[in-house]
């Protein structure tokens, strides 16, 4: 494969929105996604800004998601896992989503299935079958508006990995998706909740008991940091019995507060550096030259919106249409919104989330108006 190399001016001075490293005259910067077709540029604080374009958004989750899953060959959270999560819900607005990723979805899943259940409880792989399921369950609640048999394959198989505390075995090195048991037992709750006749359906007392279990662990477990907080309220959306009314209006009272001046969120301000995953990061993001700061960003103000929005806030509210503001004013030219990662400053995947986040956010709200000419 040809790599492709983004060459740019140097800059003396860097803003705190524009952290770029320099040592020569020129930054290389590689695509971020590249396979056949399909070249995704590399993701920077300083890619120009440009006019709000639905079109530009939705190539690019396509390009995403579909090159991410032709190169690596694998279901991950931050790429075609967040894809099928969220791009089903966005049909309405953009069309059907790619049958390519859900047939993916589905080859991966067999594969899954024929692992040894010793081993699938080890790495990325609990995670990977609840993203699965996950996705699988939102292609069925919004494009075929049932459940499928492969659908209940994998929620069955998300149960048999889990452990008898409620939740999966997790690794705690990538933040802010592949670091946290809280985080990926909130996503066990969404996939279980996106099909409303699945649970119902259920007769094993087994697999009912493993459903209560999953409950239980979200119900009383300490969320780590802030961030799983905004996680257990979504999940909580869909997921009954794991929120009381007051721990919700305890979340919504704290999202609201880490709104910044622009009408944004940023991701650092949702956890201490030490807080996220075992802490690998907390060097790294202490080092940055805006710790004190951070700058709002797409993947936050995407989540918040959603989140906010899906459980009871109205989208005319100040601070919805606030953060509204800020992701049409902040997408990039080539379609994303800018996230910088947590953990290295080389490919920076979190922005597909952020992307994808914002979407929705703006789909909730009745601003993408059916209006994309795909």
């Amino acid at each position: 494969m040809l790599s492709v190399f983004y060459l740019l001016p140097a800059v003396a001075v860097c803003s705190a929105d524009e952290d770029v490293q320099t040592k020569s005259s020129t930054v290389e910067r590689q695509s971020q996604y590249e396979v056949d077709d399909i070249t995704v540029p590399a993701a920077f604080a300083d890619e120009q800004r440009r006019e709000f374009s639905i079109d530009r958004a939705a190539d690019h989750l396509e390009d995403g998601a579909v090159g991410w899953s032709r190169q690596k060959k694998c279901i991950t959270c931050h790429t075609n896992g967040t894809y099928l999560l969220i791009r089903p819900r966005l049909t309405s607005s953009l069309g059907l989503p790619s049958e390519e990723v859900r047939q993916f979805f589905l080859d991966e899943l067999a594969k899954l299935q024929a692992t040894d259940h010793k081993r699938l409880r080890s790495g990325t792989r609990p995670a990977q079958v609840i993203y699965a399921a996950a996705g699988l369950a939102e292609w069925d609640a919004h494009v075929f508006h049932q459940g499928a048999a492969e659908t209940d394959a994998a929620l069955k198989l998300m149960f048999q990995l889990q452990d008898d505390n409620g939740t999966w075995t997790s690794l705690d090195c990538w933040p802010p998706f592949e670091s946290s048991a809280y985080q990926e037992a909130t996503m066990a709750a969404m996939a279980v909740g996106a099909v409303p006749q699945w649970l119902p359906s259920i007769e094993d007392p087994e697999l009912l008991g493993r459903v209560e279990r999953l409950r239980t662990y979200l119900r009383d477990t300490e969320p780590p940091h802030e961030y799983a907080k905004v996680l257990k309220l979504w999940a909580s959306t869909r997921f009954d019995g794991i929120l009381g009314a007051d721990e919700q209006q305890n979340i919504v009272s704290m999202i609201l507060e880490q709104q910044q001046p622009d009408g944004g969120w940023s991701l650092r301000n949702f956890a201490a550096p030490e807080q996220w995953g075992r802490g690998n990061r907390a060097e790294k993001v202490r080092a940055e030259s805006d710790f004190d700061s951070p700058q709002s960003d797409g993947h936050m103000t995407g989540l918040v919106l959603v989140v906010l929005q899906q459980s009871g806030m109205h989208c005319e509210s100040d601070s919805v249409l606030r953060g509204l503001t800020w992701l049409k004013q902040n997408q990039r030219v080539s379609g994303r919104w800018w996230t910088r990662s947590l953990n290295t400053d080389k490919w920076h995947f979190i922005t597909y989330s952020g992307t994808a986040y914002a979407l929705l956010a703006m789909q909730l709200a009745g601003e993408l108006h059916d209006s994309v000419s795909r």
